[in-house]
């Protein structure tokens, strides 16, 4: 079974927010890029992104939230809705677009049309809060797929990994209290969000990581922290936040994982996901803004879903 390959390259390469900003529409393309290095973008089975409804962001945001962004979107320029997020007239058709990408994938793994698939999107979503935006991000891209899952397809188990080297505090807010959702996120800390370390077993699992720590140390703490989570929960459906900022080139963080530490972490992820959901993963991107390093990092982690997939 082939794994489904989701962008909308031309509605999020509208959403810009200038020169110099690191969340840039050169993302995407540098990410296609890498898949022609390592010879498989021709492998891919490529879908346009749909739109998300409304209603289906207001299942993980508030509704007040969402109509208030909405009211927002200015006919020409750009609008801060906090220190480094900005709103243009293209943003939301983005963000929406974005969105509905992980609907789309989550539709296509459970329907059996595809084994797995990877969003590759923009604007990022996991710093969305239940009602606020923040760190470049709208709406939670990859909560927005989880409701819809345990929704539509009535889920009752289902994981969210996120190895961005920024915490998911957006997923975490936007799942606090939603006990079908266990909640994985390996993070650099002290870093923005500034989050607090604390997890709750069998629910939310933090695994915070130091400045300069490298892949041998990240790897332990995967398997010390998520894997064990993810063998008691047994997922129906699993999903990733594959942000690429923990790579040593970063400009934003101070990990120093390499490419094949991204690969070594989704090789890891197929194998659970093999074990208790037919394979079942939908991988949707968050940050990552070297360039080269992203392109590396992507292509590798999507290399890894097509194998797991053959």
């Amino acid at each position: 079974m082939a794994t489904a390959y989701f962008s909308t390259h031309e509605l999020c390469g509208a959403h810009d927010m200038g020169s110099g900003h690191p969340e840039s529409p050169d993302r995407l393309a540098a990410i296609e890029k890498g898949l022609e290095v390592v010879g498989v973008a021709n492998l891919l089975d490529r879908r346009d992104a749909p739109v998300a409804s409304i209603d289906a962001i207001k299942r993980v945001h508030d509704p007040a939230y969402v109509d208030q962004l909405l009211a927002i979107v200015p006919a020409t320029g750009r609008v801060p809705v906090d220190a480094d997020t900005l709103l243009t007239p293209h943003s939301l058709t983005a963000a929406r677009h974005a969105a509905g990408a992980v609907i789309g994938a989550t539709d296509a793994v459970m329907n059996g049309q595809v084994a797995n698939a990877f969003c590759a999107v923009r604007p990022p979503g996991h710093h969305a809060e239940y009602d606020r935006a923040m760190g470049f991000c709208f709406f939670g891209n990859v909560a927005v797929g989880a409701a819809h899952a345990m929704a539509v397809y009535g889920l009752k188990r289902v994981a969210i990994l996120d190895f961005d080297v920024h915490h998911g505090n957006g997923t975490e807010d936007v799942f606090r209290d939603e006990p079908r959702v266990l909640f994985c996120s390996s993070y650099q800390n002290p870093l923005f969000p500034f989050t607090s370390d604390t997890s709750q077993p069998g629910h939310l699992i933090k695994t915070p990581l130091r400045a300069g720590t490298g892949g041998h140390v990240f790897r332990n703490a995967i398997e010390r922290d998520w894997l064990p989570a993810l063998d008691a929960q047994r997922p129906e459906l699993i999903f990733i936040s594959a942000g690429f900022d923990a790579h040593r080139s970063d400009p934003l963080a101070d990990l120093q994982l390499e490419a094949q530490d991204f690969q070594w972490v989704t090789q890891r992820i197929c194998e659970v996901a093999d074990r208790y959901c037919d394979g079942r993963i939908v991988s949707s991107l968050e940050g990552g803004y070297a360039l080269d390093a992203l392109a590396a990092s992507a292509a590798i982690h999507i290399d890894s879903l097509l194998r797991a997939g053959e």
